[in-house]
């Protein structure tokens, strides 16, 4: 005997029995670790994404070796600087920096007339301070001082010019130090590089003979440190008003050295 549904029976059966198909979906979808959600959206098939893996890695590192370098260098320093000024004293502060002024450029006129530029002249101090007597609370006077840097360049010359700038200065003449150093030292700097290069490689290979290895290639390199040649200095306090022959200059060598640290791969 036929089975007659009514319309709204026939909605309510098409309804479960899509839910049913849905629920199914959904459950074979998350037995396959998939997105339900992506199983649901193919007719009668689960799509199933699998995380990827890293192929090819063995996780192992290359073998190398740390090793540095030193190489050195010298140079016969080639330019001098001269730290000098003048020291005055008077009963006013006005009178004390005239007269430092006035010895100051007397200083100066005489380098010039010696063959310094006047652009190797540099003032590079300043300075006005009261004077007392014992336990006095007023000043007794004021001393003014005035100090250039000045660049030599010529070592043959600059003995014979420091002297006549001690000498126009007069007795407020004060020499600070001098310093001898290498004008140009890129070519030096260039020379010392080399060199340590060359110790680190030479090092590195006596390494890897000892481990039954080889040198490879470089892995990185690099410096420590300032490479800059530092001068030689010779300071003290001079106040002459004659200085009858020119300062004796020697100068000597001046010694520059550069490290580096080198990674070298084992062959």
């Amino acid at each position: 005997m036929p089975v007659r549904l009514t319309s709204t029976q026939r909605a309510l059966l098409t309804g479960v029995t899509a839910a049913g198909v849905l629920i199914g979906a959904f459950a074979a979808g998350a037995a396959q670790g998939g997105d339900p959600a992506a199983a649901a959206t193919a007719s009668g098939r689960t799509l199933a994404v699998q995380p990827g893996t890293a192929a090819g890695a063995d996780g192992a590192s290359a073998a190398k070796i740390t090793v540095t370098g030193t190489g050195a260098v010298s140079g016969t320093p080639d330019q001098l600087l001269l730290s000098m000024g003048v020291q005055t004293s008077d009963a006013s502060v006005s009178a004390a920096l005239q007269r430092a002024n006035h010895a100051v450029r007397a200083v100066t006129a005489a380098l010039a007339r010696s063959g310094v530029r006047r652009s190797d002249i540099q003032t590079s101090g300043m300075s006005i301070q009261p004077q007392y007597a014992g336990n006095a609370a007023l000043p007794t006077g004021y001393g003014a001082s005035e100090s250039i840097a000045v660049t030599l360049r010529r070592l043959a010359t600059a003995g014979t010019q420091i002297s006549d700038a001690v000498r126009a200065g007069g007795n407020a003449t004060e020499v600070d130090g001098v310093s001898l150093n290498v004008s140009d030292a890129s070519s030096l700097l260039a020379a010392a590089r080399a060199r340590a290069v060359a110790d680190a490689r030479t090092k590195a290979a006596q390494y890897a003979r000892a481990l039954g290895r080889s040198v490879g290639q470089v892995v990185s390199m690099s410096e420590q440190g300032s490479a800059e040649p530092l001068p030689v200095i010779a300071s003290g306090a001079a106040r002459s008003s004659a200085t009858p022959s020119p300062v004796p200059v020697s100068p000597g060598r001046q010694r520059m050295t550069v490290t580096v640290t080198a990674v070298f791969a084992l062959a």
